[in-house]
């Protein structure tokens, strides 16, 4: 008897960091290479590795390139994921179901046919539209390559005067990891504070350590431009052969600075020109919009995660940009898993963030006060100065917690932490808290562990989860 063979299915995936091959390696799980065919398409180098490592690697506590990345190329090909590097996917043809690809290498493009589509296309470094943005010693740092090239510059440079423009989670890891290198290290920055994503009372604080460390800190100021000419080192020559200009300072509305390298730290957008030119439907702040599934709206075949999606926010109840790796791998989790015949969904976030600059820890969740002012809602607010252990145990160090409470509900809207050692990871209470949408008062009561060494008795947390309670309760006493 003849027996028809049944046609596999193709999964295309756009993009080989977490997401996209997360998604990749759960389809391959749950679907051998008898039932799906997956093609996978990065234009770097690199695959599966850790993005928020790389400051680390540029400031030398991580020494070798390589332990940044989870998981090999050949590791996926090897799991008959058909990886193809170098390769950037340039167009979308959403009703003939394909993509074209080219090699960025060669310039040869081809067309792919796929069943099922996963754009995982993540996010890019904003650089700002100016004259000397494109000179050679100014860098964006989002990938590996981007490291890389960083990293060539540092080493092929006399000069030793580094700016880093912008002062949020990248800005502030690469100045440190520029001290670290041994440069005169001088940070610009638009906001009143670093660290946007604080409010300003607690980005003080963050100023104060990086003063400390050796930093210069430029608040409001803007840079208006990118400087270019004779800066005096080795790369010069290089680029003046190549017919290039190479970055020498930076100017703001009355000041220059000069530089022999300039890192913009200024945030990342999401990368989403495929998906807006092929129709795609993109949020307010310009990612793709997604059902729980992580399925792009609209779209029964074309998923979507990382960096370059929106996703809820619990809290605030809207659509919100938040470039994690934490997120982009569980989106990849959810995509592989309803792509492989399982059902898994993605039911949104708090926008929890930890860093630090030297040993001040950094972290956040929830909404800052603004984020409530701009969706309407009314708050207190309530900050309080606590240790990270016992008082009188060895080396209790200080740390200030910021708390936003909803005015008359107590509803738990945001928690902000600056401390030294243990500080950071207690943010991770609050994320709980605010997941489950507890109040303040609720948190009072949590079971917290304790211990001379760990904690006061009254975890920091507790103590500002007590204040913002009794805050709440003072207001709706007074009517």
């Amino acid at each position: 008897m003849n027996m028809s063979r049944t046609r596999r299915e193709r999964l295309v995936v756009i993009g080989g960091d977490a997401a996209g091959m997360s998604a990749a390696s759960q389809a391959r799980r749950l679907k051998g290479p008898d039932e799906l065919e997956i093609v996978a398409f990065e234009r770097g180098h690199f695959t599966s590795y850790s993005a928020c490592g790389i400051p680390y690697w540029v400031g030398g506590d991580v020494t070798d390139r390589d332990r940044l990345i989870a998981r090999t190329p050949e590791e996926h090909r090897a799991r008959d994921i058909d990886l193809r590097l170098r390769t950037e996917v340039t167009e979308l043809d959403l009703d003939g179901q394909r993509v074209r690809a080219r090699d960025v290498d060669t310039g040869e493009e081809s067309w792919t046919s796929y069943d099922k589509l996963v754009i995982a296309t993540g996010a890019r470094p904003i650089r700002p539209d100016m004259p000397g943005a494109d000179a050679a010693g100014v860098h964006g740092v989002q990938t590996l390559d981007d490291g890389q090239a960083l990293l060539d510059t540092l080493e092929g440079t006399r000069g030793r005067r580094a700016v880093v423009v912008g002062a949020g989670y990248i800005g502030v890891e690469m100045a440190e990891a520029l001290i670290n290198r041994g440069y005169d290290v001088t940070v610009v920055n638009r906001g009143s504070e670093p660290m946007s994503t604080l409010d300003p009372d607690m980005g003080c604080l963050v100023h104060e350590a990086m003063e400390g460390l050796g930093i210069t800190m430029v608040n409001d100021a803007e840079v208006t431009k990118i400087l270019t000419g004779d800066g005096g080192t080795s790369l010069l020559e290089r680029s003046r052969e190549l017919g290039g200009s190479r970055v020498r300072g930076v100017v703001t509305q009355d000041r220059e600075f000069p530089a022999d390298v300039v890192v913009l730290g200024i945030g990342v957008r999401p990368e989403t020109a495929l998906a807006k030119a092929a129709g795609l439907p993109l949020g307010p702040h310009g990612g793709l919009l997604t059902d729980r599934s992580m399925r792009v709206r609209g779209h029964e075949n074309i998923w979507a995660g990382g960096d370059c999606v929106e996703v809820l926010d619990l809290v605030s109840g809207q659509d919100r940009h938040i470039p994690l790796g934490t997120h982009a791998n569980k989106h990849g989790q959810v995509i592989g898993t309803n792509i492989g015949g399982g059902y898994a969904t993605f039911p949104g976030a708090v926008g929890t963030a930890v860093s630090k600059v030297c040993d001040l820890e950094i972290a956040r969740t929830g909404l800052r006060e603004k984020d409530a002012h701009r969706v309407g809602l009314r708050f207190e607010s309530v900050t309080i100065e606590s240790t990270s252990r016992a008082g009188y145990y060895p080396n209790a160090s200080p740390m200030t917690v910021k708390m936003l409470a909803e005015h008359r509900t107590g509803r738990l809207l945001g928690v902000q932490i600056v401390g030294r050692e243990g500080a950071g990871k207690r943010v991770d209470i609050a994320a709980v808290a605010l997941t489950a949408g507890m109040t303040a008062e609720q948190m009072t009561t949590l079971d917290l562990g304790y211990a001379p060494p760990f904690s006061p008795v009254w975890d920091p947390v507790l103590v500002a989860a007590r204040k913002a309670a009794a805050q709440v309760r003072g207001t709706l006493s007074r009517g």
